[in-house]
């Protein structure tokens, strides 16, 4: 896949379809091939060029290697708190990444749609450049208030608990104990799946320190509440009913707080995308993007 060079570092992308610049971004720990080929080819055929990123430390994009994240034990103390978390890097400069990125390919606005991380560094482009932001899909993320960032104890163990894989096998294994505390209980998934992933995921990257800079990025970056309100995009909000880690309540929190947002709430869905919802997610966000784009066309 071809890298760019953009805000100091290299982003690996990329892109399928024409049509509206649409911005696909990941979750802590996520790599583009996480958004599946398959579900891009159906948002493609929505009428988007669908663009995918790794983010810093992630994949083959840059990783911040010599620059290390204070411990989890340093973090949850200090967050819980109240205290000012030192990190490597915020969400401002992830965000900065994907303009950067929006720039090196030509495109001066997108719609941007992320997933979970991904949503919170939507939300603050959307925050920080309304101009460039046509329209925000925040999908199972939350506003960075305290309240919404513990989630059920089992979830969030399975995600940060254990070792770092040393192999692929181990890191096919970890992606189903992951997935059998965050994945979606009515839209079940084959193990065969999970392990293909985690396999080619660890090939991709085995670097798993990345995790650590990303997770104390968004704990030092704070709430973005009081910011939320200023968000001038049309916003959709979608969450899962059934999210483990991130709960539904932060769904509708955030909805709340940008004016104007919809809120799609997916009855059976955890913190995950399961294939059996591509086709309506992918529809969903296509029409959503098509209102965008008649809007802001006939806004010219």
């Amino acid at each position: 896949m071809p890298t760019v060079s953009a805000n100091g570092i290299d982003i690996c992308y990329d892109v399928r379809g024409q049509g509206v610049p649409v911005l696909l971004i990941m979750g802590i720990g996520c790599q583009l091939i996480h958004w599946r080929d398959d579900f891009c080819d159906l948002l493609a055929a929505q009428g988007c060029c669908v663009i995918r990123m790794d983010n810093r430390d992630m994949g083959l994009t840059t990783h911040m290697d010599g620059q290390r994240p204070p411990t989890l034990a340093q973090m949850a103390t200090r967050r819980a708190a109240g205290l000012p978390i030192a990190a490597p890097y915020q969400l401002q400069d992830m965000a900065k990444d994907a303009f950067g990125l929006l720039t090196a390919l030509g495109h001066e606005r997108a719609v941007i749609v992320g997933a979970s991380m991904g949503g919170m560094i939507g939300q603050t482009m959307a925050i920080g450049q309304p101009d460039r932001v046509a329209g925000l899909v925040s999908i199972m993320s939350h506003t960075g208030e305290r309240r919404f960032l513990v989630g059920r104890p089992g979830a969030i163990k399975s995600l940060i608990g254990g070792g770092a894989p040393r192999s692929e096998d181990e890191a096919a294994e970890r992606v189903v104990h992951i997935m059998a505390a965050l994945g979606s209980p009515a839209y079940p998934t084959d193990e065969s799946a999970y392990r293909e992933m985690g396999r080619l995921a660890y090939r991709r990257d085995s670097d798993p320190r990345g995790f650590g800079r990303q997770l104390a990025a968004i704990l030092a970056s704070g709430s973005r509440a009081k910011q939320l309100p200023s968000i001038t995009a049309p916003t959709l909000v979608i969450h899962g009913v059934e999210d483990q880690l991130i709960p539904v309540t932060a769904g509708r929190r955030t909805a709340k707080l940008i004016p104007g947002a919809e809120l799609w709430e997916v009855e059976g869905m955890g913190h995950d995308l399961p294939a059996q919802l591509w086709p309506a997610l992918t529809e969903r966000i296509g029409a959503f993007v098509r209102d965008v784009s008649r809007g802001s066309t006939a806004s010219a």
